[in-house]
């Protein structure tokens, strides 16, 4: 076992009290961001220079991500702390790449006590809003980000949010019609990414579908032959209980011919 192996199985209880007392606060500062960003690309008449309302709120939830990424980092046991950035992946890029910032927010939704619940039905009802709220976040804010990289550039096709969103979802279901495409390295990068995102959403969209369906047909089934076995038992009881009824009235028969 490595050195780093074991380290990240060491608990880390600091760190895990900041993450307790962090959660909720990130979530809201994580919503602010991505309404912020929002307006940021969908609405450029607004003021935006330094000390704009929406300069300073997109400013102060870039410092937060930071700052709790180092806090985290540093309250990881040494030894550990390589350990811990690969395995939070999501969490240091939000600290350096807009993009991944709504990204922590559902990652960070995970983390929040009425999500945690263990019984069956919330486990998977949990994992369906999860993965939906998941694939909505990645498409919208993937599509603002496109825009915003395409819109001024000489021969776009991505001009209007509308592009945006249309050629997002064509790309995350893998269908490509090919009217729009970015033609930037930084939307090029993003339709990458989306198309990498797109093979796992229908992949893992699939898969539950599947493992769904199954599920109930194990279910139905099983039912079957609980069934099947009741009605073999009832079989095996009924011939028995017809000897003994037959069985009486044939003693009984003579008997009753000896008194007359």
């Amino acid at each position: 076992m490595t050195t780093d192996a074991a380290s990240a199985e060491r608990p880390a209880p600091r760190r895990d009290a900041w993450e307790r007392r962090t959660t909720i606060p990130l979530v809201v500062l994580g919503v602010v961001f991505i309404v912020a960003y929002t307006i940021y690309v969908l609405a450029p008449w607004i003021p935006r220079g330094p000390g704009s309302p929406l300069f300073v709120a997109l400013v102060v939830a870039w410092l937060v991500f930071v700052t709790d990424v180092v806090v985290r980092i540093s309250l990881t046991p040494r030894g550990g702390r390589w350990a811990f950035i690969r395995s939070h992946p999501v969490d240091v890029l939000s600290a350096i790449v807009p993009l991944f910032r709504a990204f922590r927010v559902l990652a960070l939704l995970r983390n929040v006590p009425y999500l945690q619940r263990r019984s069956g039905a919330a486990v998977r009802a949990n994992i369906i809003i999860y993965g939906t709220t998941y694939a909505i976040v990645f498409v919208y804010f993937i599509a603002l980000a496109t825009l915003q990289a395409e819109r001024g550039a000489p021969g776009a096709t991505i001009t209007t949010f509308g592009d945006a969103i249309w050629w997002a979802i064509v790309t995350v279901a893998t269908v490509g019609y090919g009217d729009m495409y970015p033609i930037t390295t930084e939307g090029r990068f993003y339709a990458v990414f989306l198309m990498a995102g797109g093979v796992v959403i229908v992949g893992t969209a699939s898969a539950t579908i599947i493992s769904y369906i199954g599920e109930r047909v194990g279910q139905a089934r099983s039912d079957r032959e609980v069934e099947a076995a009741a009605r073999r038992a009832a079989a095996r009881d009924r011939p028995i209980g017809r000897d003994e009824s037959g069985g009486g009235a044939a003693h009984g028969s003579p008997a009753d011919g000896a008194d007359r």
